[in-house]
């Protein structure tokens, strides 16, 4: 095998390069990952413009599908050559935070303190899998067999978007018969529509203003589309309820106004389910807030990982209860990711999700 391969790398805010990487060397319960297909998330971009830090020279990416290349000596249960994806998160499985159910939050204990996010490892705190090659930490715990069938592109969306979107209609609570609203239809927010869809929710008004995602959205389940570039949203969302407004509100995309709106939408005793990365502090309006006194429920998920998850969904792709394919718009080598970022971080061309293949 080559020693080296070629990587997408954090340079500076603003600049992502395509550099010569060593191949990582394998500990024992570590698997390196031959990458065949992986994307460009929302998060690289905040990080390729510095609004997220990560060290300097970090190789980015967190979303890997690939084939198994070599196997740590205490790894049990796979086989080299063997089709396999990874979740963004990447548990340990025996720290503190997975222990009490909370997996996404691995976040080891120190003298100074929880670090939270912390199970948020690749392309974060290690090297990433937007390159030839990566290094999945806790193989045993993460490493998820892709079922006979399914292409690279089906289950492309499972390591994060799709853990996300579903995660946020999941953690929303959402019952049989729900009203639900989701404001923004990027890839997360279209996952959010439908994974709404799957938890039962019978009314979903989704909130976009290009004409594309507006598309794919009803496409995907949403009952209603409301551009709020056309007519004010919340007042829109509250005459298609009846003024009873919603059981849950999802928040996808992480602005002040979009989570103002998502409180203002709701019944009393709602939920507002907040999947957005937020870059400035957030404020909770009174009146929008029934001045603490309206039994509202305010929740945050990040994305959920491990192989279990990851077994759950592809079972959701493999039974064709839900089909992404539509998220793929956009296809690049990895010669090529630094067009792919320009393309992605500017949202030319209508794109949703790129595919990006060594």
């Amino acid at each position: 095998m080559a020693r080296f391969m070629k990587a997408a790398v954090f340079v500076e805010p603003g600049r992502i390069a395509l550099e010569e990487r060593p191949i990582p060397e394998v500990g024992p319960l570590d698997a390196l990952l031959r990458i065949t297909t992986t994307t460009i998330c929302g998060t690289d971009v905040h990080i390729m413009k510095g609004e997220y830090p990560v060290r300097k020279g970090l190789i980015i990416g967190h979303e890997p599908v690939g084939v198994i290349e070599k196997l740590g000596s205490a790894v049990r249960g796979y086989q080299e050559g063997q089709r396999v994806i990874a979740g963004a998160i990447t548990p340990s499985g025996y720290s503190n935070a997975c222990l009490a159910g909370d997996c996404a939050q691995d976040g080891a204990g120190t003298t100074h303190g929880w670090k939270p996010i912390g199970g948020w490892k690749l392309g974060n705190t290690i090297d990433g899998c937007q390159a030839e090659f990566v290094l999945v930490p806790d193989a045993m715990a993460n490493l998820a067999p892709v079922p006979d069938g399914l292409t690279d592109e089906e289950v492309l969306m499972c390591p994060d978007i799709m853990s996300t979107g579903f995660g946020g209609a999941e953690s929303g609570g959402i019952r049989i018969g729900d009203m639900v609203a989701v404001f923004a239809q990027g890839p997360i927010g279209l996952c959010a529509t439908v994974g709404a869809r799957l938890m039962g929710a019978t009314t979903i008004i989704a909130v976009e203003s290009v004409q594309e995602r507006m598309t794919v959205a009803r496409h995907l389940g949403a009952d209603h589309v409301v551009d709020f570039r056309k007519s004010d949203a919340v007042a829109e969302i509250m005459r298609l309820t009846g003024g009873r407004g919603v059981d849950v509100a999802i928040e996808a995309l992480g602005t002040q106004q979009t989570f103002e709106a998502c409180l203002r939408v709701l019944r009393p005793g709602g939920t507002l389910s907040s999947l957005g990365v937020y870059s400035k502090d957030l404020t909770i309006p009174l009146g929008a807030f029934a001045a603490g006194l309206g039994d509202h429920r305010i929740i945050t998920t990040l994305c959920p990982g491990g192989k279990e998850r990851m077994r759950r969904l592809m079972d959701v792709v493999a039974s064709r209860r839900a089909d992404l394919k539509a998220l793929v718009t956009h296809r690049f080598k990895l010669k090529d990711i630094v067009a792919a970022y320009d393309l992605f971080s500017h949202q030319r061309d209508g794109v949703l999700k790129v595919a990006i293949t060594p």
